[in-house]
């Protein structure tokens, strides 16, 4: 995964609603509908936050009719946690860089 990947996947992390929408699906698909129940937000607003969450590859939608149904891609998850995992302190005294 390029940094410029990471990047777009921690802005879209940023975003306190569209963390906890991300752990929403991660125990699986969820119809907006059911998003919006945990949410005092417009389905405008909802429809916004997925897409950033789509745009950097972190969650799927699938169409049913009306209905759209969310789930995390798992893929882009794994990637976006090896980078992460790739990241370590080498500082002896306990901080990063000392």
């Amino acid at each position: 995964m390029n940094t410029i990947d990471v990047a777009l996947i921690c802005r879209a992390l940023g975003d306190s609603n569209r963390l906890q929408i991300v752990q929403m699906l991660s125990d699986g698909e969820k119809c907006a509908c059911k998003l919006l129940e945990r949410f005092e937000i417009t389905q405008p607003t909802l429809s916004h936050h997925m897409k950033i969450l789509c745009e950097c590859g972190l969650v799927e939608v699938r169409k049913e009719g009306k209905w759209s149904h969310y789930s995390l891609n798992c893929e882009t998850l794994a990637a976006f946690k090896g980078f992460i995992d790739g990241l370590f302190c080498s500082g002896e005294s306990g901080g990063c860089g000392q």
